[in-house]
């Protein structure tokens, strides 16, 4: 009999997390449910992986911060130890942070966020990737935000939080290309009580369960996507990239020249999109060396 996969995610004990976590144990994967615990509240994790376990499916939880310390490897020592492997992780946990403008935040409210939504899930990556480099099929899936990609006014750490988290993501997907791992981003828009705690008008076509099959397929063996960044929710699904124009030059270039031109130099109909700095710089020099020379 084949084995079950083992999934692990993190911030699952509500919201979009519980529900990816729905997804995957419906998928058939034995899914560990991680939550941080609060002093005198019953373990948010723990209920969902019981909803999951009555439900006839295979779950287990974790009751660890994320930013604990020595938290990476106990969530992912416990997983391992639990499932005696891990083939798909789910980076889910996150906090918005204070609303504030650029300006009245402080360092410290900056850094609490950053804390949890970047340096978190980069200790988690260290310490399940042999462990996901062991796999199949192994499958990570970053959730981010579009505010990563566009910014969000009033929350600037969480949007440079999630932009950071992208930007790695990709990178990781690069490095890991010739593996067996792929590496994954989504940015999902649903109603949750994060949303909620933004003054965001809630939609019931934006429950968390109409995002989740995004994560469940990009985290099947069947995926061979890589580096990508997919929006999803209210069940309608589209992918986002970063662009750069073509663009255009004349030697000897000068101020005046590039504003005269701005429009057409910004000019995105023919965009192009690279999987890496790398790439991309290959083929702007590539363009800048045709430039005409009359």
């Amino acid at each position: 009999m084949e084995k079950q996969r083992a999934a692990l995610v993190t911030g699952a004990g509500k919201g979009l997390g519980a529900a990816f976590a729905r997804g995957l144990a419906a998928d058939g994967c034995a899914v560990m449910v991680n939550n941080r615990s609060h002093d005198g509240q019953p373990s948010s994790a723990k209920h969902v992986s019981d909803t999951l376990i009555a439900e006839g499916f295979t779950a287990s939880h974790d009751d660890h911060a994320v930013d604990g310390e020595g938290a990476a490897d106990a969530i992912i020592g416990h997983a391992i130890e639990t499932s005696g492997g891990l083939d798909v992780l789910v980076l889910n946990a996150g906090i918005t942070g204070p609303a504030a403008k650029v300006g009245a935040l402080t360092d410290a409210d900056i850094r609490a966020v950053m804390e949890i939504n970047f340096h978190a899930n980069t200790a988690l990556i260290d310490a399940a990737l042999p462990y996901l480099m062991a796999s199949a099929a192994g499958r990570i899936l970053f959730i981010a935000s579009s505010a990563g990609l566009y910014g969000v006014r009033g929350r600037a750490s969480y949007a440079a939080s999630k932009g950071a988290l992208i930007a790695y993501a990709r990178t990781l997907a690069d490095e890991l290309a010739r593996s067996s791992v792929r590496v994954n981003i989504l940015a999902p828009y649903a109603a949750t009580n994060m949303t909620a705690g933004q003054g965001e008008t809630l939609n019931q076509s934006l429950h968390p369960d109409n995002a989740a099959a995004a994560a469940v397929w990009l985290t099947r063996p069947v995926c061979q996507r890589t580096g990508e960044i997919w929006l999803a929710g209210a069940d309608y699904f589209g992918r986002a990239a970063a662009m750069e124009s073509l663009g255009g030059g004349t030697p000897g270039a000068t101020a005046d020249w590039f504003g005269e031109n701005v429009e057409q130099l910004s000019a995105m109909e023919n965009g192009r999109e690279h999987s890496g700095a790398e790439a991309a710089f290959a083929d702007f020099f590539q363009r800048a060396q045709n430039i005409p020379t009359e």
